[in-house]
């Protein structure tokens, strides 16, 4: 095997070398080609693959960004393509995404969702294409609602009526969908998921309606009754006020005790409660207000108002005036024809009457504003009840001791927070909560005693404790103090006894000496020999040692160390 492919090589290279400059570059060439070719085609299929999320291309860019933006809020990765199409990784992505945005209303006008699922072949009828067609929209539908991370499973059943010839004949589609919730899921008692299902069988079936659909849970419940969820939702309101009410309650609450608590301290202030009293219904409310008519606003900086205002001014002014005396003229119509005279008028023809009458009509403007609104919610009443403690202070004798009561505790006194700083702090907390008599609003504050006997035990308890250890200090201190002035007495007596023992030791070796000398002496002279210069050198100088050995020992016993140690 070795011997063949020595023998390809060289073969190779034989040829390598045969071959011109431009044979060469051209197999060169196309080797770079191949590499190149391979690298993509490996890129190529190696580039993960995407699906449409809507077969049709979104146009409008703002609705795509809202798009592309609701899908990125759940972690799923997208892409546009040139054409305007939004692209998802995997068909499970693309079926929950559709799902979210036909409930969110995202799904762009003219669009259909299914678009992407719809296939053509040229060997199929058109009875097995509508069937296909409502089986691949049912199943899709059914794929769609389970993919909710709400639904543990889904069947759903859509009936597709026949067309008749004439419309008034047809009957209407209709649907049904069973869903299975998951565990611990408030999808059956949540309108708008209810109502986002609802929104996904409108999209996918044409000519469905909300009368038409029937969702019921598992248990054979119908889900999308909303006409009898009414009972439902006033609940859900009820329950919205109260955490409301429960919200506003605890920031007034943590408002008012805070602000408290750093003026008399958080031991003092401990009990407050407030109660809001709200009104949750919704009011509507029109007003009509009549005013003056402002005719001269006030002069700016003047510390008085200078302003003229009257209630009414004149818009129109009618003054009428008659007056009549005597019987008048009384026509009596055509010759040889009875007059038009009433007979009663007829009768008092030879009177003479007299009659004055003035009208007067003044027309007059007001000003009026008309007001629409609408309340809720409203607060009712607020109701603060707080207490504060007064000051606990221990008394003391000349000494600054505390005095101790029979049964071993200390006595206190208690000062009681005076009346004028009690209204004070009310007045503080009716502007705080923005108090209105009118609506009989509630501010007490009090001054209580608080139950501090076992605080004042323990507190007790620490005093004598911190008194005892105390006591027990002081005494400690002052056996080790005398110890040590024990110690360095024995110390100086020790060193007393020690100085006079080699004082007496001192004195008898230069008693032994001195005799030792004169016995010395006497024995050279008696003896009469003579000793020679170096003996006597000799003598000297062990003299001089014995001396200093005798006189510094220590220095003598570290100078024969040193010897030793060199030797």
């Amino acid at each position: 095997m070795g011997e063949w492919f020595k023998k390809v090589v060289s073969q190779i290279r034989t040829l390598w070398e045969k071959w011109s400059l431009v044979q060469k570059l051209i197999l060169m060439g196309i080797g770079v080609a191949v590499i190149v070719g391979v690298i993509a085609l490996f890129s190529i299929s190696s580039a993960p693959t995407m699906v449409p999320l809507i077969d049709a291309p979104v146009r409008d860019e703002d609705v795509r960004d809202r798009i592309v933006t609701r899908i990125g809020v759940e972690g799923i990765r997208t892409s546009v393509s040139p054409a305007g199409v939004i692209m998802v990784p995997d068909e499970t992505a693309a079926r929950r995404m559709r799902a979210i945005l036909i409930r969110e209303d995202l799904i762009p006008s003219g669009t259909d969702p299914w678009a992407v699922f719809d296939r053509e072949r040229w060997t199929i009828t058109d009875l097995e294409r509508n069937v296909n067609l409502q089986r691949a929209i049912t199943q899709m539908v059914t794929d769609h609602v389970k993919s909710l991370d709400e639904v543990d499973n889904a069947d759903v059943m859509i009936v597709f009526p026949d067309r008749p010839l004439f419309r008034s004949e047809q009957n209407p589609v209709t649907a049904s969908i069973i869903i299975t919730p998951r565990p611990n899921s408030d999808i059956a008692q949540n309108r708008k998921k209810i109502e986002g299902i609802q929104k996904i069988l409108k999209f996918a079936v044409e000519g469905l309606t909300d009368e038409n659909i029937v969702i019921t849970d598992h248990n054979g419940l119908v889900l999308n009754d909303f006409a009898a969820m009414g009972e439902f939702d006033r609940l859900a309101l009820i329950d919205k006020g109260n955490k409301m009410i429960q919200t506003l309650e605890t920031q007034y609450r943590a408002r008012i005790l805070n602000a408290l608590q750093g003026t008399f301290t958080p031991d003092r202030v401990r009990d407050l409660n407030i109660k809001l009293d709200m009104d949750m219904s919704k009011k509507a409310i029109s007003t009509e207000e009549y005013f003056p008519v402002t005719i001269k606003e006030q002069t700016p900086g003047l510390s008085y108002d200078d302003s003229e205002r009257a209630q009414s001014i004149t818009r129109s002014k009618t003054t009428s005036k008659t007056t009549w005396e005597g019987t008048g003229f009384n026509p009596e119509g055509p010759a040889g024809g009875e007059g038009q005279t009433a007979p009663a008028f007829r009768d008092m023809s030879t009177l003479v009457g007299k009659v004055s009458q003035e009208t007067l009509t003044d027309n007059e403007e007001i000003n009026k504003r008309s007001i629409q609104e609408e309340r809720s919610p409203t607060i009712d009443r607020v109701t603060v009840s707080v207490n504060i403690d007064g000051i606990w202070k221990a008394k003391y004798d000349d000494k600054r001791k505390p005095l101790v009561l029979p049964d071993g505790s200390i006595e206190r006194e208690y000062t009681p927070i005076p009346p004028e700083e009690l209204r004070a702090t009310q007045v503080w907390i009716q502007n705080a909560i923005g108090y209105n008599a009118a609506r009989g609003d509630s501010v007490t504050v009090q001054n209580i005693r608080f139950d501090r006997t076992r605080e004042f035990i323990e507190a007790d308890a620490q005093y004598f404790k911190a008194q005892q250890m105390q006591t027990t200090l002081i005494l400690g201190v002052v056996g080790l103090v005398l110890l040590l002035l024990a110690f360095i007495l024995f110390r100086a007596i020790s060193r007393e006894i020690d100085r006079r023992r080699r004082v007496a030791e001192d004195e008898r070796s230069r008693r032994e000496q001195a005799l030792r000398e004169s016995a010395l002496m006497q024995a050279e002279e008696d003896q009469e020999v003579s000793i020679s210069v170096e003996e006597r050198a000799r003598m000297d100088l062990r003299e001089g040692i014995v001396k200093l050995t005798k006189e510094h020992p220590e220095d003598v016993a570290q100078l024969i160390r040193t010897w030793l140690l060199e030797e």
